[in-house]
């Protein structure tokens, strides 16, 4: 048994960014395609979808995003909060992230929104992950 699907789908995708393939596959939960919407509305992802396995198992197919180079447009993707130690702020605590080229993905009251989101909505909440 996962305890942590959300860390699980970010391991997936760096290993396969590293690895330099097209498609990630990820375990299927609301949250995580809460994430997969804010990283494609960011572009750093070009897209996903999710797939009904077998025995009622969701799969999420993730198309990742390279540039010129063929180097990953993620640097860098990591979790912050996690089961055993929650991270929350409000919204101005989340403004800015690495001047602005980063992102933090938040999950609010609102869902699962970027920081840049959550700080014009004046809302905070659960950090998620960062991204950049």
């Amino acid at each position: 048994m996962m305890n942590d699907i959300i860390a699980d789908a970010l391991t997936r995708i760096r290993n396969a960014a590293m690895r330099k393939l097209e498609v990630a596959t990820l375990l299927h939960s609301n949250t995580v395609v809460g994430v997969l919407n804010v990283l494609l509305q960011k572009e750093y992802i070009t897209g996903f979808k999710v797939i009904d396995g077998q025995n009622n198992k969701k799969t999420i197919q993730v198309e990742l995003k390279y540039d010129d180079n063929e180097k990953s447009v993620i640097n860098e993707i990591k979790r912050v909060s996690k089961p055993g130690r929650r991270v929350y702020k409000n919204a101005s605590e989340i403004k800015n992230f690495k001047n602005g080229y980063g992102t933090i993905i938040v999950s609010t009251n609102k869902g699962v929104i970027a920081n840049d989101e959550a700080f014009a909505a004046n809302v905070g909440g659960e950090v998620l992950c960062t991204v950049w």
